[in-house]
């Protein structure tokens, strides 16, 4: 289905192709620092490594959450908004990737959180 929305929205980028492209850093950032972000948080909760790593996960992906939003308050944002919002999930769905293996560490005390990930 992903590759069905980029195939239809990739057509019609055309000059909105470098404002997708400069949101990037922005993305990776909020990629990299929200699950740490989370993972603090459920710390200072006093939460179990197992609900822990679930809101970290949580928090990492909800890039969406606060990327429509803002791009919708930007005044004549509509033209590149599908550049943007696409741009930001493919990011996510990439970051996603990384998390399962990086998330399932954390609380692990230097071992593997489970055993039967290799």
């Amino acid at each position: 289905m992903l590759f069905i929305v980029v195939a239809a929205v990739l057509p019609q980028l055309g000059s909105a192709t470098n404002s997708a492209l400069a949101a990037v850093p922005f993305y990776v950032a909020f990629a990299c620092l929200a699950p740490i972000m989370g993972w603090l948080v459920a710390k200072a909760l006093g939460l179990q490594p197992p609900a822990g790593r679930a809101v970290a996960f949580s928090v990492g992906t909800r890039n969406s959450l606060v990327v429509l939003p803002l791009a919708l308050a930007v005044p004549g944002a509509l033209p590149v908004l599908p550049a943007i919002i696409v741009t930001q999930t493919l990011v996510e769905l990439l970051a996603e990737l990384a998390y399962v293996r990086w998330i399932s560490r954390f609380g692990a005390h230097g071992a593997r959180a489970d055993s039967s990930v290799s």
